[in-house]
């Protein structure tokens, strides 16, 4: 498996994700019966993002995928807060199956990297003449 090309694809996803974050945090902070936490989708959104560029600049750093992980148990826990404030929300354990299954593609592939490069933060090697 090339887990490199994981990596970017989990990339380009981040940047997409973190767009509609970031674009329409007040529909999805609806959607969610998340009303006035619109600030929170943005934030998020701006994580995603920076977690997406991270990515596309060095795919097989298994430290920025490790990284996305982090953010998806940051989603976790605000969706389960918003699933015990509407418990009954479809939205919500949409969002939360979403993410868990986004959780185990991240972790996934931020394992193969480690395996593949052998370490979490592979450096360059040096150029032979």
């Amino acid at each position: 498996m090339d887990y490199k090309k994981l990596g970017l694809g989990l990339g380009v996803f981040s940047i997409a994700l973190g767009l509609a974050e970031l674009l329409a945090a007040r529909r999805i902070a609806g959607t969610l019966e998340a009303d006035g936490q619109e600030n929170v989708v943005r934030a998020f959104g701006a994580r995603e993002l920076l977690a997406g560029a991270n990515l596309l600049a060095a795919p097989a750093h298994a430290t920025n995928v490790w990284n996305r992980v982090a953010g998806d148990a940051m989603d976790l826990g605000a969706l389960g807060l918003a699933a015990r404030g509407a418990p009954r929300n479809g939205a919500v354990w949409g969002a939360i199956a979403f993410v868990v299954g986004a959780t185990v593609l991240d972790v996934v592939t931020a394992i193969g990297l480690d395996r593949q490069t052998g370490k979490t933060s592979p450096q360059r090697e040096p150029a032979t003449a």
